[in-house]
């Protein structure tokens, strides 16, 4: 900000130790996170890195953050008030009667009711056509199943039988199938 001028690198690591202290080695790291904060601007041209910091660029980047707050606070301000309004709109018809305490008391046991309706809904549910369809088109897809499994069994034992010449009842035995396995009707 004093000198109010552009340097490169090497004439900051210069001036540095001299006019503010800092130790040469250390200018570089210190000049990188000026430039990461936005303190420092920074630009390439041709094959130099130039730097420099203005006095009139912090002063106009307050400005545009006080900006900033100061619109934000006025947005929040009328959100509240906003706010407030509304609640005191729903407020009113709201006050505690005696015909609004029935009709609490009233919504609570039509709510406790509803309950208890959907519990014994829920208890005669297995009996529901849709649910018994459904039902019988689980179980039908299962027999599909158990009976194609069946097949390959049936498939196994023969190949088995035809390639080692083995007898039924050894490979039943061999691998826990039971002798009365058969197709489900």
């Amino acid at each position: 900000f004093a000198q109010k001028d552009v340097f490169q690198l090497k004439d900051i690591e210069k001036i540095a130790p001299k006019e503010k202290g800092i130790t040469s080695m250390s200018v570089k790291e210190i000049l990188q996170s000026l430039v990461d904060d936005g303190m420092v601007d920074t630009d390439r041209i041709g094959t130099s890195n130039y730097f420099w910091a203005f006095p009139s660029k912090a002063l106009h980047a307050r400005k545009q953050k006080l900006e900033e707050l100061e619109s934000q606070f006025a947005e929040s301000s009328q959100k509240k008030e906003a706010l407030q309004k509304s609640i005191e709109k729903s407020k009113i018809g709201r006050e505690d009667t005696a015909e609004r305490a029935a009709l609490m008391e009233e919504l609570a046991a039509l709510r406790q009711k509803k309950e208890r309706l959907k519990a014994e809904i829920d208890k005669y549910r297995e009996c529901d056509p849709d649910v018994v369809e459904e039902m019988r088109q689980t179980n039908k897809v299962a027999k599909e199943a158990a009976n194609r499994w069946t097949d390959n069994i049936f498939s196994i034992k023969s190949w088995a039988k035809r390639k080692f010449g083995f007898e039924e009842s050894r490979i039943d035995k061999g691998f826990g199938i039971p002798e009365d396995l058969d197709y489900i009707d």
